[in-house]
């Protein structure tokens, strides 16, 4: 058991937790959720892997990790964003790339899981705003086939998360530092 791992979550509709839960099972550590990591004595951990929601280019409470990394600068730190697009989208990599300064990605990696969209679980400000992003969509003359894709693949609720896409953060965690 890699007692000295943890995994912190920020979920919204239960994508981001599924990868937590299936990150800690693989990995055999702890797994808590963001509300309940101020409770942590970090000392006790050489291994950080938070994880949160893709939001608008950003990750769901990713402030609060980064605030903490400099404490954390002897730790082997990661992030994991779950969103709604296919890992293939080449938007993916930029964003992930964006969501870090290049100082903080010399400290921590940053990893991507495909979830999908649950709109029976999200916030009314989150429905809110997918549907006005999917109307933008909609009105935009002229749109790119990846548009029309994205329009059909995001007005409704869809699943894509698999186990798979844990390997590459399994792989990293056990690495030796």
């Amino acid at each position: 058991m890699e007692k000295d791992i943890v995994v912190i979550y920020n979920s919204q509709t239960g994508f981001t937790k599924r990868y937590a839960q299936w990150i800690s099972e693989a990995l055999e550590c702890t797994c808590v959720e963001f509300n309940e990591a101020n409770k942590l004595d970090f000392d006790k951990y050489t291994t950080i892997i938070f994880g949160g929601w893709a939001c608008a280019g950003s990750v769901s409470k990713l402030k609060w990790f980064k605030k903490n990394m400099k404490k954390w600068n002897n730790k082997k730190l990661a992030v994991y964003c779950v969103g709604g697009s296919p890992i293939e989208n080449p938007e993916v990599e930029t964003a992930m790339k964006n969501c870090l300064s290049a100082e903080e990605h010399k400290n921590a990696r940053i990893f991507y899981c495909p979830g999908g969209f649950n709109y029976e679980k999200m916030s009314a400000s989150s429905k809110l705003m997918m549907k006005m992003f999917i109307s933008a969509l909609k009105a935009k003359k002229d749109k790119t086939e990846e548009e029309k894709i994205m329009i059909e693949m995001i007005s409704k609720s869809y699943d894509i998360s698999s186990k798979k896409y844990i390997e590459p953060i399994v792989e990293w965690a056990k690495e030796v530092k």
